[in-house]
C-alpha cells in the first residue's frame, strides 16, 4: 500500500512544478526558446522563473497566464498583441512594462513598487492606479479612455504622455523632477503645472483642450516668455489659453480654503505697477480686497 501512495505523492510533486500557459502563441515562443519542450499548456516552472527579461511582442498572443511563475521578471515587453487582461501582481521585480497597443480594459501595477518605465498606451484603460508605483519616472498612457490620472504619488516622474483620454482636470503640483508632458485632445477645463520646476520644461503639449482657459504656472512672466507655440511642436496652446500663479479652479492648491471665503478684484496694475484697464495679450497683476494677487496673461 505505501509504493502506490508514493507513486501518487511523487506525481503531484511533478504536477505542482508546472507552470500552466494555455496560450498556444505564447507557449511556442518558450519552446522556441528552449524554455520548454512540447506543446501541452504546460512548462516547467524553474525553466522560466530565473528569466529576468521577456522580450514578446507582435506575437498575437490572447493570454499571458504563466506569467506570475516568472518571479524573477525585471523587464516585460508584451506590446502589440491581443492581450484583454494582464496579471503581473506576482512579478514584484517588475522594473520596465511595455504592455501598449493591446486590448487590455484593466491593469493593476499596484504590486510593482519598483517599475521604473511603464508603457500602457493605446489600449482601452478607463482607470489607472500608480499611488504605489513611487519609483516611476516615465509614463506613457495615451490613446485609452482615462477620466482622471492622479500622480500625486510619483514624485519622481520626469516625463508622460496621457494625450488622446477623457480627462477633465490634470495637476502635477507634486511632480517636483517634471521636464514636459503631453495632455492635448483631451476635456480639461483645469490644469495645474505649478511644481517649482517650471524653469526645467522642455516642453508641454496642452492643445485640443477647448475648455482650457487657464493654466497655473510658476511665474507668469516666465512662462509667457518661454512658453510660446513654435514651429517646433516642443510647446502647443490653444489661442485662448493663458497663464496664472492661481487659477480659481478646482485644481489650484487651496481651492478649499479659497472657496470659504469671497474677495473682490480691486484693480489691474502692469508689471511696472501701474494701473490700467484689462489687456489681451499683455502681461498684467490683479490686486484683491483680501490682499492677495495674481498675474494673469490672457492670449487672444
Amino acid at each position: 500500500t505505501l509504493l502506490p501512495l508514493l507513486g501518487v505523492a511523487f506525481s503531484f510533486s511533478g504536477f505542482s512544478q508546472q507552470t500552466y500557459v494555455p496560450d498556444d502563441a505564447f507557449e511556442q515562443l518558450l519552446v522556441d526558446s528552449g524554455y520548454d519542450y512540447v506543446m501541452d499548456n504546460y512548462v516547467t516552472t524553474a525553466n522560466i522563473s530565473g528569466i529576468i527579461s521577456l522580450d514578446i511582442p507582435s506575437q498575437g498572443i490572447a493570454d499571458l497566464t504563466g506569467i506570475e511563475d516568472f518571479a524573477a521578471l525585471n523587464e516585460l515587453y508584451c506590446y502589440d498583441n491581443q492581450l484583454t487582461s494582464l496579471d503581473v501582481s506576482h512579478n514584484t521585480a517588475l522594473t520596465h512594462l511595455f504592455c501598449e497597443d493591446n486590448r487590455l480594459f484593466s491593469l493593476d501595477v499596484s504590486n510593482n513598487t519598483a517599475l521604473f518605465q511603464l508603457f500602457c498606451n493605446s489600449n482601452n484603460l478607463p482607470s489607472l492606479d500608480l499611488s504605489n508605483n513611487s519609483a516611476l519616472t516615465l509614463l506613457q498612457c495615451y490613446e485609452n479612455r482615462l477620466t482622471s490620472l492622479d500622480l500625486s504619488n510619483n514624485a519622481a516622474l520626469e516625463w508622460f504622455t496621457c494625450h488622446e483620454n477623457l480627462l477633465i482636470s490634470l495637476d502635477v503640483s507634486n511632480n517636483s523632477s517634471l521636464l514636459g508632458f503631453s495632455c492635448n485632445d483631451n476635456q480639461l477645463t483645469c490644469l495645474n503645472v505649478k511644481n517649482g520646476n517650471n524653469t526645467n520644461f522642455i516642453g508641454l503639449y496642452a492643445n485640443n483642450n477647448p475648455d482650457l482657459m487657464c493654466i497655473e504656472v510658476d511665474d507668469v512672466v516666465y512662462s509667457t516668455e518661454n512658453w510660446q507655440n513654435d514651429s517646433l511642436l516642443y510647446w502647443q496652446f490653444d489661442a485662448q489659453i493663458y497663464f496664472s500663479t492661481y487659477c480659481f479652479n478646482s485644481c489650484s492648491v487651496g481651492i478649499e480654503e479659497l472657496s470659504n471665503t469671497s474677495k473682490q478684484l480691486l484693480k489691474i496694475v502692469d508689471l511696472m505697477g501701474r494701473e490700467t484697464p484689462y489687456k489681451p495679450n499683455t502681461p498684467l497683476i490683479y490686486i484683491y480686497d483680501d490682499g492677495s494677487t495674481e498675474r494673469v496673461f490672457k492670449m487672444e
